[in-house]
């Protein structure tokens, strides 16, 4: 799918922090990213989301002057990466998908040697530091080692330390992958109060609920391509229905009476454990299942999400 027109920059507002046209990535004859546009606005969450080897991550590698482009234009920050990849990487915080943090160091000392690289004076570097640590909600392990600290902790250090230097953009790469439900949520409010303080960032994620949580915009890779772009809202409105009903029945010859439902819906999918029929009117579904006498072993409505959508978009096939 063609990736869809930008608008032009309306008098007045600020220019965006990433501009990408026709961009694209190529390892020897494979093609990872297929020609893709894109504008990431000053102060938002942009998202990129894609089953594995979609060119999510060679997208962010790029945005990051992690990886060469291979065709097409991109400008971050306003500047070339083929040119200006060192200034360029001096304004971005990076937050890779599997943590570096110095192990033997001291959560405090973590920060403060990571803002001697961006040659931030030590009596700055501390007191950045400190009010970092008020904000991952780490003040109170300032003095421990990292290495027994828990995975949400880790997590939340990774992101204070991508702060330091004030960038005008972060790159967040799978920043709540392995996290137990408490410690992501937590990671969200605070990448929340980021937003709101103005900060633009730039996630990768497997997690459709975080993507709803998290992104003004975001866009669907498969195969190097767009597969739709978007806010959240208007993805699901586009692609999905208001609403979905599952019905799961004892036996497959159940479950294949009940394809006669079909006509009610705008569109049905028979899983192998299960119904799923997308309709504005669930509830009025669900009463004629239980009228006509098929009597599932159980049946809900529920509201679209944003993983309906990538499903119907890239499919249910596992891809490795």
């Amino acid at each position: 799918m063609p990736s869809a027109p930008h608008p032009a920059v309306a008098p007045g507002e600020p220019a965006p922090l990433v501009v990408a046209r026709g961009l694209v990535k190529r390892f020897g004859e494979f093609l990872a990213v297929d020609g893709v546009d894109f504008e990431i606005r000053r102060g938002e969450c942009f998202g990129f989301l894609g089953p594995n080897g979609a060119g999510k991550t060679s997208t962010m590698r790029m945005i990051a002057c992690m990886s060469p482009v291979s065709g097409g234009t991109l400008r971050v920050l306003g500047m070339d990466p083929a040119t200006d990849g060192p200034a360029i990487r001096s304004r971005l915080g990076l937050v890779p998908q599997e943590d570096s943090l110095d192990l033997e160091l001291t959560v405090l000392d973590n920060l403060i040697v990571y803002a001697r690289y961006f040659d931030i004076p030590r009596a700055v570097a501390r007191e950045r530091a400190m009010e970092l640590l008020d904000f991952a909600q780490l003040t109170e392990r300032a003095r421990d080692r990292v290495e027994p600290l828990s995975g949400g902790m880790k997590r939340r250090l990774t992101i204070a330390r991508a702060l330091v230097s004030r960038p005008d953009l972060i790159i967040l790469d799978e920043p709540t992958t392995g996290l137990d439900p408490q410690a992501r949520h937590l990671l969200w409010d605070r990448l929340y109060r980021l937003k709101q303080e103005g900060v633009t960032q730039v996630v990768t994620t497997h997690y459709m609920e975080e993507a709803e949580q998290l992104c003004d915009r975001l866009v669907i890779m498969d195969h190097g391509r767009f597969a739709a772009e978007g806010s959240p809202r208007e993805l699901i409105g586009r692609y999905s229905t208001r609403e979905v009903v599952e019905l799961r029945f004892a036996t497959h010859d159940d479950q294949t009476e009940a394809l006669s439902l079909a006509p009610m819906a705008q569109r049905i999918e028979a899983l192998p454990d299960r119904l799923l029929l997308y309709s504005d009117e669930g509830d009025a579904i669900l009463t004629e299942a239980h009228r006509r006498g098929y009597a599932p072993v159980s049946g809900l409505v529920r509201r679209s999400t944003l993983e309906d959508v990538f499903l119907r978009l890239t499919g249910r096939t596992l891809v490795d």
